[in-house]
């Protein structure tokens, strides 16, 4: 039985219980920005780069192709968010193109760069939950 503070990765590729609680832990690992296969080695080297290894249960992280997916997901999320805040604005307070600009211009691009990071997380994760490389 593994102590709560023990570090042993757990590398087993099987699921944990059923695909659905596989789904399910890569997506938890994958919003962590963790190894999808362990969860505790760091999954990214950068802000968005993947390594190539886990460092703790050596796991090819790098094979897994999770590039376009995120950015529509951010981009769809984001929308979600900003377009509604800006109708509600333009509804309630009617204020000049200039000063929404100068409010959701910033926080959209914020919103994007801030979520990110960990939407491709959640897509390594899921990929991996899947068993999708290459």
């Amino acid at each position: 039985m593994n102590a709560p503070h023990d570090l042993s990765p757990q590398t087993n590729d099987a699921a944990p219980d059923e695909n659905g609680s596989r789904i399910m832990t890569g997506l938890r690992r994958g919003f962590r920005r963790k190894c999808p296969n362990c969860g505790h080695g760091f999954a990214f080297g950068g802000y968005l780069k993947l390594r190539p290894e886990c460092d703790v249960c050596s796991h090819p992280i790098g094979e897994y192709r999770c590039d376009d997916a995120p950015p529509y997901f951010t981009i769809f999320l984001v929308g979600h968010i900003v377009v509604p805040g800006a109708l509600a604005m333009e509804q309630n307070f009617s204020p000049s193109m200039a000063l929404q600009l100068s409010i959701w211009l910033p926080a959209t691009v914020a919103l994007c760069l801030a979520i990110l990071p960990f939407i491709k997380g959640a897509v390594l994760g899921t990929q991996w939950a899947m068993r999708i490389k290459g």
